[in-house]
Formats: C-alpha cells, sequence, structure tokens
C-alpha cells in the first residue's frame, strides 16, 4: 500500500483530484455498500473531498480532509475492495489489487473532457449569482437593490442556493409538464419556500401551487404580504399545524424544514398517505426515543447524555428512512450545508418508486429489537407497512 499512500498524499497536496471511484469488493466482504465515489471541492477557501457510499438503493455522504482522505481510501482498498480509478489533472490512474494485497497502479493521459471539469469543481457556480439582482432575495433583505448580497446574510445566501441545488436535482423525478402542488410544512420566515417558487416557476417556468404552513399569525402574514407584492399568485401561506391540514390529498411535493420532534414524523406520515412523489424533510430536535432507547452493551455510549442525544437522533433519522423503503421509497440521507452554519444539516430525501421492500422491513424490525424503541412513526403507518 505503500506506492498508493505516496500517490495520495502527492494528489492531495497538489490539489490535482477530479473524481475517484473505488469499486469491484473483494470476495467475502462484509460490507453493505457496492462502491464509492469522490469529488473534491472547496467550502470556505479549503479542499475537502466528499465520499458517497452507494449502496442497492440509496446513497450516504460524508465529507473529509486531505488527510482523513488518504487514510480512508487506503482502508477501503485494505478492507473491502480491489479495483479504482483516479482522474486526476495530470492523468487517470487506474489501481488494481493483486492476491498479495498489493496496489498495481497504471497511469494513463488525462482527457481534456477532465481539465475542463476541474476548473468546474474549483469554482462555485451558484444557481442564484451574486450581483444579480433577485426580487425576492432583495424583498426579504438578503441583498440590495443592485444584487450585492449582504455580510451578515451570506450563509443565508449561501444556504438557499445549496438548497435549490438539492432542487434541482430532485425535481427530474417528476412530471414537471403539469401543475405541481406543493407543501412546505412549518415553513417559518419562508426564505426557502419564496427561493423554491422563484427557482420553479420564475426560472423554470413550471406551473406550481405552493402552500407554506406555519403557527405564527404575524409571520404568515409577513409572508403573504411579500407573496403578494412580488406578484406571486400561487404562493400561499395560512395558519395551521401539520396534523390538522386537510386543504388537499394529492401533493406531489412535501418538504419539511426543521420541524421539531415528532412534528417531522407527522409530516412523514402524511406525505406517506397522499402517496406524495418526493419528500424533502430536514430534522430538527428529536426527543421521542431519547427517552426510549437502551442497549446494554451500549452502555458507554448512553450513560452520557451528550452521546445519546447524537445516537438517538441517528436513530431516529435511520428508522424515518428504513420505513420509508418499506414503504416503496428509494431514499437518500446526505448533509445539507456545513455543520458550521447549523449542527441541524442532515436532509432525508425520498423519491415514491411504489416498491415496497420486505427487506428493508426485515432489517427494521433487528434494529427496532436491538434498541428497544417503540417509534411514533411506526404506530401511525402500521396498517401500511403490515399490508407490506
Amino acid at each position: 500500500m505503500d506506492k498508493l499512500k505516496k500517490l495520495l498524499e502527492k494528489i492531495s497536496s497538489e490539489g490535482s483530484m477530479i473524481s475517484a471511484t473505488i469499486s469491484n469488493k473483494k470476495k467475502g466482504s462484509h460490507v453493505d455498500f457496492n462502491k464509492v465515489s469522490i469529488k473534491p471541492f472547496l467550502s470556505k477557501e479549503k479542499q475537502l473531498y466528499q465520499f458517497s457510499y452507494i449502496f442497492d438503493k440509496n446513497t450516504t455522504h460524508k465529507n473529509m480532509s486531505p488527510e482523513e482522505a488518504v487514510e480512508e481510501i487506503l482502508g477501503l482498498f485494505e478492507a473491502y475492495f480491489k479495483q479504482g480509478v483516479i482522474f486526476a489533472s495530470e492523468g487517470d490512474y487506474q489501481l488494481l489489487l493483486n492476491k498479495k494485497n498489493q496496489v498495481k497502479i497504471i497511469k494513463n493521459k488525462a482527457t481534456k473532457t477532465q481539465e475542463k471539469n476541474l476548473t468546474h469543481n474549483r469554482k462555485k457556480n451558484y444557481l442564484i449569482e451574486e450581483g444579480k439582482p433577485c426580487n425576492f432575495l432583495y424583498k426579504l433583505g438578503v441583498m440590495d437593490v443592485e444584487g450585492k448580497v449582504y455580510k451578515n446574510k451570506y450563509d443565508k445566501f449561501r444556504q438557499i442556493n445549496k438548497y435549490l441545488e438539492i432542487i434541482e436535482d430532485s425535481i427530474k423525478n417528476l412530471d414537471t409538464k403539469r401543475k405541481l402542488k406543493i407543501v412546505d410544512f412549518g415553513s417559518g420566515k419562508a426564505y426557502l419556500t419564496f427561493a423554491l417558487y422563484w427557482y420553479l416557476r420564475e426560472k423554470l417556468g413550471i406551473e406550481v401551487e405552493i402552500i407554506g404552513l406555519d403557527l405564527k399569525v404575524d409571520v404568515i402574514n409577513y409572508c403573504n404580504k411579500v407573496s403578494e407584492e412580488l406578484g406571486y399568485e400561487n404562493l400561499n401561506f395560512k395558519i395551521g399545524d401539520i396534523k390538522g391540514f386537510e386543504d388537499y390529498n394529492d401533493i406531489d411535493i412535501v418538504i419539511t424544514l426543521h420541524a421539531c420532534d415528532t412534528a417531522t414524523d407527522d409530516a412523514l406520515i402524511k406525505a406517506v398517505n397522499w402517496n406524495t412523489k418526493l419528500l424533502l424533510l430536514v430534522p430538527c430536535c428529536q426527543h421521542e426515543l431519547f427517552r426510549q432507547v437502551s442497549n446494554e452493551t451500549m452502555s458507554p455510549i448512553l450513560k452520557h447524555g451528550i452521546l445519546k442525544e447524537r445516537l438517538s437522533s441517528m436513530i431516529t433519522d435511520s428508522i424515518r428512512g428504513n420505513i420509508l423503503e418499506i414503504l416503496g421509497y428509494s431514499v437518500e440521507i446526505f448533509e445539507f450545508i456545513d455543520t458550521e452554519h447549523t449542527p441541524k444539516n442532515i436532509v432525508i430525501r425520498a423519491i415514491n418508486k411504489n416498491s415496497p421492500s420486505k427487506r428493508a422491513k426485515s432489517e427494521y424490525y433487528k434494529f427496532k429489537k436491538m434498541w428497544n424503541i417503540d417509534p411514533y412513526l411506526e404506530k401511525s403507518l402500521k396498517d401500511k407497512i403490515d399490508t407490506v
């Protein structure tokens, strides 16, 4: 592995990687993911690497520093995989592991297309460009009339653009030739709700009808006023809670951002019962399972409140994804924005494939038994789960 380590350290120090893929699992490898793709990106002028672990039905992501990326790639070859390819600006490297656990490295000439991609990876192109006036961002106080983003709103500007990138990637799975009905549960000050309407209706020309729901009267009144002033005819805000919302029963997209505890589950339940095509959930605090989770073997973690809280959050989101898979959704769980901006940055994206999974059901019940839990989400969707 020494040759591979030296190559990785060289590519890392030069910042020349464009992308990489690791595949072809070793015989007897018990890892669940089938391959790993790697892409470099800049975050606040720092070079990082996004690792995408690709499973049968979903993908998980993790961002790493250059040093962590080198160790992770070495570990993947040592334990799980025997083939890979690295595309770098100076050439392509084919990696082949032999029976002696030695990596053979074959270098080929780089292509022009790859060189072009490298430039793209190093320069961030936002869907809403800085320096160009955007009506809703001006109204919401994110930029001035000339399109300059206010310094204290730059994190919000980045968050909005990241959100729109997720939307851009997600709507490929929808029929955008007809009007899309969208509900944003817990829309709050609605920066992202306005961004969604602007992007789909104003930029892409897709017919939409969007409702933002929140409990705060003053916030709802303000958002309706801004929507009217912008001429966003099919963007309306209403007062109400998730459980009590019955205005529609044919919704294409359900979104909930930072709905507290089981409120995220309530949005998920509504979406499943509506047979919604796309769900985008960004959970907030998760208290329900914190009070339930127990496992004697895991007591070194569970005896510390802060660690138990983080573990309970991961268990909660894992269950949400697992139950959605049981009910026929393809699920991805990934990072929304940098943890420096907010620790509540996990996105659960679910696309309705109408393909219920007995395997996911089996996994779920084993997982539930391990942690001695009885989730609200399962109880609320029991009839549907039982039919799988």
